[in-house]
């Protein structure tokens, strides 16, 4: 099912119709990528998380040294209810995936980096209805493949969450075009990173294992979520570095991400993890993350 077009955008204050132009051609986001973004999700108008999201989009401004407003945190929770609001997803049952980009902004002159000024950044908001999951992604899970794409540990980048995300274009059509749903990235040594727009996580006896911080992940809200529900509910946690094997023998597994929230993965280049079906791990931590999007 597809989710309608959005109507409106939020664009450095203003709410604008969402077909009308935006952007300056110079904003350095649409000339080099230079920004960064959050995703989360909004129940009853109500955003999940938004602290957190603030919190990851200020490490990811400063490490492309980005100078965010000072009042970012109370101009996003103004922008995202009047986007809400006029988007209709507002109401009890509004149910929204929430985008926040910021660019460097628009600078008229040339090169990587405007030499010794910084632009005024263009902060943009924007809201889509998120449509029911697909039925076979909970009764069948999904089926991963790797992507030729590696991830390097050592780069200061892979915990930024930037909005140059050519990587990820590139494995995510490799997935398509194998037949896959989505791809992992592994590290250059090989070990498990995480997919295209999510966390991994695999499911051994009572134990809950995600790859480390240090395997060029980006540290999800989601992921930090997870890793607190498992305390709670008996699984023991490691943060390790995980191999293909490791995900090829595992009990269960699934993603997790923001918005989506956590779905299973019954298949690794086509052969089955576990069962071969949604384990009853997967489902509970699925469920009970649901309920908390719900604020029960």
């Amino acid at each position: 099912m597809t989710a309608p077009s959005p109507a409106h955008v939020w664009v450095d204050g203003r709410l604008l119709a969402a077909d009308e132009p935006h952007l300056s051609a110079f904003d350095r986001g649409f000339q080099l990528g230079d920004g960064v973004f959050e995703t989360l999700r909004a129940r009853g108008g109500r955003p999940t998380e938004l602290a957190e999201h603030v919190a990851r989009l200020g490490r990811s401004a400063a490490g492309l040294s980005i100078l965010l407003p000072g009042d970012i945190e109370q101009l996003l929770i103004a922008a995202i209810a009047a986007l809400l609001g006029a988007e209709g997803l507002d109401g009890p049952e509004g149910d929204a995936s929430i985008r926040i980009t910021v660019s460097r902004g628009a600078f008229f002159g040339r090169g990587l980096l405007p030499p010794d000024e910084h632009p005024t950044p263009t902060v943009v908001v924007q809201a889509w209805p998120v449509p029911p999951v697909p039925a076979g992604h909970l009764e069948n899970g999904l089926h991963l493949v790797t992507s030729s794409v590696r991830r390097d540990p050592e780069n200061p980048l892979v915990g930024l969450k930037t909005t140059s995300r050519a990587d990820y274009v590139f494995a995510r059509v490799e997935a398509r075009e194998a037949g896959a749903d989505d791809a992992l990235f592994l590290t250059t040594d090989g070990f498990l990173s995480e997919a295209t727009s999510a966390n991994l996580f695999l499911v051994r006896g009572d134990e809950l294992a995600t790859p480390s911080l240090a395997c060029a992940i980006l540290p999800g809200t989601t992921r930090d979520w997870i890793l607190r529900w498992a305390e709670g509910v008996g699984l023991r946690t490691n943060e390790a570095w995980l191999t293909t094997r490791d995900l090829a023998d595992a009990d269960e597994a699934f993603l997790s991400s923001s918005v989506a929230g956590i779905l299973p993965v019954t298949r690794f280049a086509a052969e089955l993890i576990g069962e071969g079906r949604p384990g009853a791990w997967t489902l509970r931590a699925r469920a009970d993350r649901e309920a908390f999007f719900r604020g029960s």
